[in-house]
């Protein structure tokens, strides 16, 4: 089913001595869901990750993938996660059919099963013709893209990529990118990345992590909705004074730029068709009206550098 929870993880902490790096994370991943999980170096991301992947137990918490208790079960568990660290596992000097082979033997693949397997793992990757060429051979997109492949073999539930665009050309990235969006469609899919518009781009829901804790937990749509602002940019050719834009319906501040241009601060009410008509009637030559939006870059940035957050954090 559609929203079946494939990934669940609760109260989760780490310690590294006296120092906290996850601190009480909680998040659910279900089935076609693609999450981007963004945080900043030394934020608790690459612990959290870790943990959910099964290779560093947590100091306390719970992870169950697929219904199944990682800590209790880790086998059972680890069977339903593929997982792409961010330097591929690659063996260069194999052609991409014996490792994609010998992958599939690592994930208990049986013999009889593992010709279908890889089949459509190449297929799925965009790697129909690549089976008999040596991996090193391929260029960094197809060695990623061999990466994934290795990920998918055995059907697993849930698809971790760590970084997995990093250091590749704008045509590889769309191309991954794409991937990713269809891996989505079938599994649940966990990115973790540095690249804000990765998430924009690729992702249906978005964490951002800041000293350990979960500072953002929502939908891309409600992302978007963070983003805008209640602010116009307009420019005129005869252009009217601050004071004549402050009276207008709706507006609640003004500010010149340059050249004619002005920004329009606003509350509940739009102002655009009011500032068109009154344009239009006095004349001012209206030829710029558009919305200003805050960029993601300046929410994460705000997200992760404000010192109030959690200022229990400090103790």
């Amino acid at each position: 089913m559609a929203n079946e929870i494939l990934i669940r993880v609760e109260q989760l902490y780490r310690y590294y001595g006296p120092h906290c790096a996850v601190n009480n994370v909680s998040f659910e991943l279900a089935k076609g869901e693609v999450l981007g999980f963004l945080g900043p170096n030394g934020a608790g991301k690459s612990s959290t990750m870790q943990m959910i992947t099964g290779n560093l137990a947590p100091s306390a918490g719970r992870i169950t993938v697929a219904g199944t208790d990682l800590l209790d079960h880790p086998k059972q568990a680890k069977r339903q996660l593929g997982y792409l660290p961010e330097q591929p596992p690659l063996y260069r000097e194999l052609t991409v059919d014996e490792y994609l082979n010998y992958c599939a033997r690592l994930h208990g693949v049986s013999r009889g099963a593992r010709a279908g397997a890889l089949k459509r793992a190449k297929e799925r990757c965009g790697l129909h013709v690549e089976g008999p060429r040596l991996i090193g051979n391929l260029s960094k997109g197809y060695q990623q893209r061999v990466g994934i492949a290795q990920a998918i073999l055995h059907n697993p539930a849930v698809v971790i990529l760590d970084e997995p665009t990093v250091g590749l050309d704008p045509i590889q990235i769309r191309e991954i990118r794409a991937l990713i969006r269809e891996l989505g469609e079938d599994h649940g899919v966990i990115l973790s990345t540095h690249i804000l518009p990765e998430v924009q781009g690729t992702c249906s829901q978005v964490q951002i992590i800041h000293r350990g804790r979960l500072v953002f937990s929502d939908s891309t749509d409600s992302l978007e909705h963070r983003l805008r602002v209640h602010r116009l940019i307009v420019a005129f050719h005869n252009a009217p004074t601050v004071e004549e834009l402050r009276q207008l319906t709706g507006v609640t501040d003004a500010e010149a730029l340059a050249e004619g241009r002005f920004r329009v601060d606003f509350g509940d009410t739009d102002p655009a068709e009011a500032i068109v008509e009154r344009a239009a009637a006095a004349g001012w030559r209206l030829y710029e009206l558009t919305p200003e939006r805050r960029t993601l870059e300046q929410i994460f940035v705000e997200l992760t550098t404000a010192e109030h957050n959690h200022p229990e954090e400090a103790a």
